[in-house]
């Protein structure tokens, strides 16, 4: 009797044990601060007729400690389910496209995330665009920062319309598991592009959209194989930076924190190459102050833009 209940005592301690370090993983852990990116501006000659809305199609309701080590577990916040239009006289661009019409998919996801998610579907992206007097079907391309489920939903509401990829999230979303269901769509024009251009702002190669310096893509695998970070340079020189989930608040590059544990053990392909292209932007802001970053689910980024309702006007 005296065995057993030293082995319950044990396991109960290795259980508190394993809860303390697990909580542990939600701490405060900032990583040093890298130098400031010290490399050559990259020249842009951006079209005046060039600009770029929020497309905020919902949110997910979450805690800030889902989003960044330090946060707390009972701060609520809303995560931006969005996209971004990049307008641009040889072709407009959508930037991910947040929810969709329909978002059965949800219920492929396992249940465990199922359980732990909950989300509001406010407009979606193609609904907002015809609302501001854009048809969807006119749109140059969808861009995707990678092809997890809330960067996609809204692809089937978007008939004909290419879906810019890299060849590496390409073949991801061939051997999509259970956090993507780009596997559910069918009839999507995948068109894949590679990085000919050279080094961009401290990452190693680059993808110039247009040929002209004012969108410019380069790639920071580690989220996804091939997600990457979308660059938009506006006539008045303002900058943007579309991360998608480099990180998922802006935390993470102001605070230089990672996603818990826990959170990136599910969502990140390479935990190492991610952290390795955060420090690259934080480098980069260390330059840029005026860089505006946009995490895909920091709603707080999204306001910085103009909204399409705006662009009607």
């Amino acid at each position: 009797m005296k065995s057993k209940s030293i082995f319950i005592a044990a396991v109960a301690a290795a259980i508190l044990v394993s809860l303390a370090l697990v909580l542990l993983t939600f701490s405060a852990s900032p990583f040093p601060m890298p130098q400031a990116y010290a490399g050559p501006m990259p020249a842009a000659t951006p079209p005046k007729e060039m600009a770029v809305f929020s497309v905020l199609t919902g949110v997910n309701h979450r805690v800030a400690a889902f989003g960044y080590r330090g946060g707390s577990l009972f701060e609520r916040r809303e995560f931006s389910m969005a996209g971004a239009l990049v307008k641009h006289p040889m072709g407009n661009l959508l930037i991910d496209t947040g929810f969709g019409r329909n978002i059965e998919q949800f219920r492929s996801m396992p249940i465990s995330f199922r359980a732990i998610t909950s989300y509001s579907l406010w407009q979606p992206a193609a609904d907002q665009l015809t609302a501001a007097g854009y048809d969807p079907k006119s749109l140059h391309a969808i861009l995707l920062t990678h092809s997890h489920w809330d960067h996609v939903s809204g692809l089937p509401d978007f008939p004909g319309v290419p879906v810019l990829v890299t060849r590496q999230e390409r073949e991801f979303i061939r051997k999509s598991g259970d956090m993507d269901f780009c596997r559910l769509f069918t009839g999507i024009r995948y068109q894949e592009y590679g990085f000919e251009g050279g080094p961009y702002l401290g990452f190693p190669a680059s993808h110039d959209v247009y040929g002209d310096g004012s969108i410019v893509v380069v790639p920071v695998p580690g989220h996804t194989p091939g997600s990457v970070v979308v660059f938009v340079t506006l006539p008045n020189r303002r900058h943007y930076a579309f991360v998608g989930d480099l990180v998922y608040q802006l935390e993470g590059i102001s605070q230089r924190e990672e996603r818990p544990w826990l959170v990136r053990r599910k969502a990140d392909t390479d935990a190492d190459g991610n952290r390795q292209n955060m420090l690259r932007i934080v480098a980069l802001k260390e330059r840029l102050p005026d860089l505006v970053i946009v995490p895909a689910h920091d709603i707080r980024a999204f306001a910085e833009l103009p909204t399409l309702s705006q662009a009607s006007r």
